[in-house]
């Protein structure tokens, strides 16, 4: 089975536990629960990772078109980006700011419990590909963290790193 299938079944992305997350995550940012058609996008916005190999590779990275285009045929425009663009990938590439949903998703992804992240990320085979990307990124600019560290001590760097970035972020569009 695939590396983005195992994400949506038992990994960093299950489509239950992730989506929850996620919803909380939108209360702590924006001071309210997500409305209904809010709520879909977060149920939806990672259900293109479904047949992936690669979660941030060259199939990886188009993930978001699947959910966006579920909340085009539900709910219109504003919806469809608000799923496309919760990739800060491609809200750079295409020069636009990130969703709201992308802060929430990356605070839920840090809000989201040692115990049952870690498990299911390592069976899917993606804790793997995160950690790596984490001692690249320690490579290029010295901060991240190396791949001699635990997975432990790689969690909590990575959640620290996400609610710094989603907190700071939020902030930063808020003042504009």
């Amino acid at each position: 089975m695939k590396r983005g299938t195992l994400s949506l079944l038992i990994g960093a992305h299950q489509f239950i536990v992730h989506p929850i997350a996620v919803t909380i995550a939108w209360r702590k940012l924006y001071g309210r629960w997500p409305d209904l058609s809010e709520l879909v996008c977060i149920g939806v916005h990672d259900w293109g990772y479904w047949g992936c190999s690669d979660m941030d590779g060259p199939e990886g990275i188009k993930h978001p078109e699947l959910g966006s285009d579920i909340a085009n045929k539900l709910f219109g425009t504003a919806y469809c980006t608000l799923c496309y663009y919760h990739s800060r990938f491609l809200a750079k590439r295409d020069k636009q700011k990130p969703s709201k949903l992308c802060w929430a998703d990356k605070l839920g992804t840090a809000i989201t419990p040692w115990w049952l992240y870690l498990p299911g990320a390592w069976l899917s085979g993606e804790l793997e590909e995160y950690r790596w990307q984490a001692a690249q990124y320690h490579a290029e600019t010295g901060n991240g963290i190396m791949m001699s560290s635990t997975n432990r001590e790689w969690f909590q760097w990575m959640t620290a790193h996400l609610r710094k970035v989603a907190l700071q972020r939020k902030e930063a569009d808020w003042n504009r």
